[in-house]
């Protein structure tokens, strides 16, 4: 038995527990929906980046093991099998549990054929008034090769022929995405918008017969092709490899099971793909569409709105017109988002120092901002009246690298000095830096967190962020600017732990120096995914020692916890729940200098990829009451009684907790104590 899990089956175990949500029947109908849809959304992630990888490593005659010794090839095999089930098991879900659920509710997918007559006329019109003129249909012919097929674009493959000559042509019809993919019938009845144009093909070839039809989908590779060394201007190079991607190689192949096999042999063939990479369908292509649904004004099928609270200081100090900057001054802030609000903390603290006279730097990390982001307008504004503002964005985070690079031609037309990261590295940490003069001296205010600066995500991941104006921290967050955006190759910190450099010695002796107090030590680890090798070595060794290892991760867990003799005191379970579990929270019993419990927050996760090749930062947490928080929150995920998932040493994970609802849930449990708490203090 390998001492690691793989990294790939590990993360379709994730979608695994994503799907089983949309099987909680304590939970809304709707958000059972979502996630059916969310399952979806992430497969095709996995697909365009992890399976492509694996695919591109096959070709290149890549033999390499992973740590659980397998090629790209025997990766690939088993995940073929496994991503068959998981589909079927989606399909049967959607089918046999959601869609008549969803019917007893009055929210109904209807097939064409069973559309009455008045609202098919009504339909028809409706097709030729919006969907009829923005369809292209492309034939295949001896003048006409075979059209591109665009990644994850749903799209008609028609057979058509000509009554008086005999002659075949096959037609693709690309479904554009500028009207729903549910039409709306009214009364809470939808139809597939394929569908609906199938049911008027008639209108695209006048005087052919359409001998066929039948839906199909293309996953491409999503990857950049990109050489770092030998880009002159990284900005341009990133453009034209946005460019590039979307020719790039086929991965994978959806078809309706209605497709002929004449069809599906002429897809196969056009789009030089394996026939192993193809999955036949019984349901709609692209549950991703059953989000449509999510959206309808429908409160009693979805979860009861969590309203996020404005943390108690930060209250206060609205009401006695203090800034944020006097609430820092007094005592730094510790943040949890969404419980506390993303736009009363984080978004008030970059638009108060874009505005505030005193301010004369504002320093920013920008890893995924979104669209319209209040955050990185603030910076413009500050820009504009003359503060020096640096932002260093990250234009290789993957498939927000587009959005990225308008960001960065916005910031540097407002005056804001751009930087594209290290050669080499990502730069994933999430760091703002604000100097101000308070009079008598310079003082540097740090937001150091978990997430993104992305205000769309903050109110969907759960993520914790740190304010404050130590001296300590204030310095090293200054050298980490020079080093990032300057010449600098000084990375030594007092304070912060800093990837790629330090961060895994410096966790891995916090580690060992729990090994020396065996079972009175004490490991937690709360994070996003763990697969570094050495770092699960380390652990192996903590619980060979003694020490309990409790391990909260959401996504990817390559440690084998519970075997005899190797992991008998780890634990490893899962959260999962209406919001996304982000943060990342380490607790080590007697981490601290003074031997005490060490608290780090942070952008880090247990990843090779995190620990050699980002740049990552962890921040200690010092003050009790933010001590107290983080405890609290690890004993809500650490509760016996709340519905999780567990894994086990067979490399399983089995779901606890009640059957017959979603309660008690961690993070229920935490919304009510923070909101009751807020509550108590402004009494």
């Amino acid at each position: 038995m390998s001492r690691y899990l793989n990294r790939e089956l590990s993360w379709l175990d994730f979608n695994e527990r994503v799907l089983s949500l949309a099987a909680e029947r304590g939970l809304p109908l709707l958000e059972r929906v979502k996630f059916a849809s969310i399952a979806s959304s992430n497969l095709d992630e996995f697909f365009q980046v992890r399976v492509a990888a694996l695919k591109d490593q096959l070709a290149a005659g890549v033999e390499d093991r992973t740590p659980d010794g397998r090629t790209a090839l025997e990766q690939l095999e088993a995940i073929g099998a496994r991503v068959r089930a998981m589909v079927d098991r989606q399909e049967h879900l959607v089918i046999d549990e959601l869609i008549p659920a969803l019917t007893a509710e009055n929210i109904c997918i209807v097939r064409w054929d069973d559309v009455s007559p008045m609202d098919r006329e009504r339909m028809s019109t409706y097709y030729l008034d919006r969907i009829h003129p923005v369809l292209t249909p492309l034939a295949v012919d001896p003048g006409h090769p075979f059209p591109y097929i665009s990644s994850l674009a749903l799209s008609i493959a028609i057979t058509v022929a000509d009554p008086s000559t005999a002659e075949r042509r096959f037609v693709r019809l690309k479904i554009p995405r500028v009207f729903p993919r549910l039409v709306p019938l009214g009364d809470g009845r939808f139809v597939p918008a394929e569908e609906l144009i199938a049911a008027h093909l008639h209108t695209l070839f006048v005087g052919m017969v359409v001998e066929e039809w039948a839906t199909f989908r293309v996953t491409r590779n999503a990857d950049l092709a990109l050489e770092e060394d030998d880009a002159d201007d990284l900005l341009e190079a990133v453009e034209v490899e946005l460019r590039r991607r979307r020719f790039n190689r086929p991965v994978r192949l959806e078809v309706h099971r209605s497709i002929s096999d004449e069809m599906l042999g002429l897809l196969i063939r056009e789009l030089d793909i394996d026939p192993r990479n193809v999955t036949r369908h019984a349901t709609l292509l692209d549950l991703t569409c059953l989000m449509q649904l999510h959206s309808l004004d429908r409160s009693d099928l979805k979860d009861r709105p969590w309203i996020p609270i404005t943390a108690g200081r930060i209250h206060a100090a609205e009401e006695a017109e203090r800034s944020l900057f006097d609430v820092v001054d007094d005592r730094a802030l510790l943040l949890h988002h969404p419980y506390e609000s993303f736009a009363s903390s984080v978004e008030a603290f970059i638009a108060q120092a874009a505005d505030d006279p005193a301010v004369q730097t504002i320093k920013m990390t920008l890893y995924r901002a979104g669209g319209d982001s209040p955050i990185l307008r603030s910076l413009i504004r500050a820009a504009e009246r003359g503060v020096q503002v640096a932002v260093l964005v990250e234009i290789k985070a993957r498939f927000d690298e587009e959005n990225n690079v308008q960001w960065a031609r916005r910031l540097e037309r407002a005056g804001v000095h751009v930087a594209y990261g290290m050669v080499g590295l990502k730069t994933h940490s999430k760091v703002v830096l604000v100097v101000r003069d308070d009079g008598d001296r310079l003082r540097r205010y740090c937001h150091i967190g978990t997430g993104n600066y992305n205000s769309r995500t903050a109110r969907t991941y759960e993520d914790l962020g740190y304010i404050s104006s130590d001296d300590a921290i204030g310095d090293d967050v200054v050298q980490l600017f020079n080093h990032l955006t300057g010449f600098s190759r000084s990375d030594e910190y007092r304070t912060l732990l800093v990837a790629p450099k330090s961060l895994r010695p410096q966790l891995i002796d916090l580690v060992e120096r729990e090994m020396e107090h065996g079972a009175e030590g004490s490991i937690i680890m709360k994070c996003n995914s763990i697969a570094d090798p050495v770092m699960i070595d380390a652990l192996y060794r903590a619980s060979a020692a003694g020490v309990p290892v409790d391990m909260i991760v959401r996504g990817i867990s390559c440690i084998r916890p519970g075997v005899t003799g190797l992991s008998d005191n780890i634990r490893v379970r899962s959260i999962l729940g209406r919001f996304l579990e982000h943060s990342r929270i380490y607790r080590f019993a007697h981490g601290a200098d003074d031997g005490g419990p060490l608290y780090l927050i942070g952008s880090a996760d247990l990843m090779p990829r995190n620990l050699e090749r980002r740049v990552e930062v962890l921040v200690p947490i010092q003050h009790p009451k933010h001590r107290d928080w983080l405890d609290q929150v690890l004993e809500f995920d650490l509760s016996p009684d709340i519905v999780r998932w567990e894994q086990r040493p067979d490399d399983t994970w089995e779901r606890m907790g009640p059957r017959d609802s979603f309660t008690p849930d961690a993070q229920e449990m935490l919304y009510r104590w923070a909101y009751e708490r807020q509550l108590a203090q402004r009494r």
